[in-house]
């Protein structure tokens, strides 16, 4: 039995053999979402972007797309193996659907970055005040720490190039905050880079260290280290 509730149905379990869908365990992440208010967050956002009449909305398409990279996915058309249960994910926009909105946000730039950033940094507050002494900034100070990671390329994609380990790919700076040794890093922040970009440019981590500070807002956290 299910009913829906927001962007996804809700999944209730049944001892009569019917309705059996094969991802049902996946649909913790989506209950996740739900739970903390991310799907409301992105969809509330991400309205200047949404077409008059459109079928789907920006800020599910966006969560769809992430769910999707979450179960393995590693290209926009991989949103495919959602729309194969829709019991679980619901109705799932169209591979020309989600390029035309990708299009879309790419050509706003970093007002659309902007928004998004928003929502992640509104959402993180409040499952970081939920979480109260469990959550990193419980004692006013937070531990960022930034890696970069080369990300391989099998063919000629945007800002591909030859990197420092004689692979061909991608070098993208991220930030985590760190758990401790009860968790593991949470990602707040992230910049593409081509795989020839430096693992020291002293730019581009001023630039990742403050997009990690914008990320948590009100938590009542000083500063990171």
């Amino acid at each position: 039995m299910r009913k829906r509730i927001g962007f996804y149905p809700r999944l209730r379990v049944s001892g009569n053999g019917n309705g059996v869908v094969s991802q049902a365990g996946r649909f913790l992440l989506v209950e996740t979402a739900r739970r903390i208010g991310l799907d409301s967050a992105l969809s509330a956002v991400l309205e200047p972007w949404r077409k008059p009449r459109a079928v789907h909305d920006p800020g599910k398409i966006l969560l769809d797309l992430a769910l999707s990279v979450a179960l393995g996915g590693d290209c926009l058309s991989d949103i495919g193996m959602l729309r194969a249960e829709p019991p679980v994910f619901g109705v799932v926009a169209s591979d020309p659907a989600v390029s035309r909105l990708i299009d879309t946000l790419a050509a706003a730039g970093p007002t659309a970055l902007a928004a998004i950033h928003r929502a992640q940094a509104e959402v993180r507050e409040h499952v970081w005040r939920l979480a109260g002494q469990a959550a990193p900034g419980a004692g006013g100070e937070v531990i960022v720490d930034l890696d970069g990671v080369l990300v391989l390329a099998h063919s000629e994609k945007q800002d591909a190039a030859a990197t420092w380990k004689k692979t061909f790919g991608h070098h993208p700076l991220v930030a985590f905050v760190d758990h401790g040794r009860g968790g593991s890093g949470e990602p707040v922040a992230g910049l593409l880079r081509p795989g020839n970009a430096g693992s020291n440019t002293a730019s581009d981590h001023i630039t990742v260290t403050r997009q990690a500070l914008a990320q948590f807002g009100n938590t009542g956290v000083d500063g990171g280290r």
